[in-house]
C-alpha cells in the first residue's frame, strides 16, 4: 500500500473577512521549512505593521511532524492553536498561515475569537490550490541513439497516464532516461518497455523520493 503524505498548497493566497467590525486578513503560503515560514511571518508583520495582531501557525516536514503557533497578544489559545487545528484537519504540511487582525472596537470573547480565526483560515484554504505528495521509485532506462526518439515518446506518454514524472534525458554513448514511478506501476513499466523494445531494454530500479503532484 502506498505510503500517505500530507499535502501542501501550490502558492500564496490571501483572503479578508469582517467580523463585528474587526478585519481578519489571512495569508497562506507554502514554505520549505521553519526558517522559511518565519520569513513569511516577518514579511506579513512588516506589511501590516499597524495591525493589533498578526497571529500565526505553521506545519512543516514531509510528514508534518513539526508545528508552531502564536496568539500574538490575543488571549491564550484563541488564535494560534485554532489556526493550527485547521491545518491539521486539512492534512497539510510545509505551509504557514498568518491572520492579521485590525480591531474594530467590539470584543468578540474567547469563543468568538476561536471561530473567527478558524473560519479565516478555512475560507482561505478553500481558495488555495492543493498539491498532493507521493513517494515515487526511480527507474533508469538506457537506449541506443538510433532508438532514442521512439523510446522517448513511449516513455513520456506512459508517464502522463500513470502518475510518473520524467527527467531530462542524458546523452552519452547511449541515451539515459530516468522516470519516477509509483511503486505499484513499476511492473507495468517493465511490461511497456518489453513490448516497445521486443525485450531489449532492461530497466534498473533504484531509490525513492517524495515529489509534489498538483491536483488536476
Amino acid at each position: 500500500m502506498p505510503r500517505h503524505f500530507p499535502s501542501t498548497v501550490a502558492g500564496t493566497v490571501e483572503h479578508e473577512m469582517v467580523v463585528t467590525r474587526s478585519r481578519f486578513i489571512t495569508t497562506v503560503a507554502p514554505v520549505t521549512g521553519v526558517a522559511d515560514a518565519e520569513r513569511v511571518v516577518a514579511d506579513v508583520r512588516r506589511r501590516y505593521w499597524d495591525a493589533r495582531h498578526n497571529c500565526s501557525a505553521m506545519v512543516t516536514g514531509v510528514l508534518g511532524d513539526q508545528a508552531r503557533s502564536s496568539d500574538d497578544g490575543e488571549p491564550s489559545g484563541t488564535a494560534g492553536v485554532p489556526m493550527l487545528e485547521v491545518l491539521r484537519r486539512r492534512d497539510l504540511t510545509d505551509v504557514v498561515v498568518v491572520v492579521t487582525r485590525y480591531f474594530g472596537g467590539v470584543k468578540l470573547g474567547a469563543g468568538g475569537l476561536v471561530r473567527a480565526y478558524s473560519t479565516s483560515v478555512s475560507e482561505t484554504l478553500d481558495r488555495a490550490t492543493l498539491v498532493h505528495r507521493a513517494e515515487l521509485t526511480r527507474v533508469d532506462v538506457s537506449a541506443p541513439h538510433a532508438d532514442a526518439g521512439q523510446i522517448d515518446n513511449a516513455l513520456r506518454q506512459w508517464a502522463q497516464h500513470h502518475g510518473a514524472t520524467f527527467d531530462d534525458p542524458e546523452y552519452g554513448s547511449a541515451v539515459g532516461f530516468t522516470l519516477w514511478v509509483p511503486q505499484d506501476a513499476v511492473d507495468l513499466l517493465r511490461a511497456e518497455l518489453a513490448a516497445t523494445s521486443g525485450g531489449a531494454l532492461a530497466p534498473v530500479v533504484g531509490g525513492t523520493r517524495v515529489v509534489d503532484v498538483p491536483v488536476a
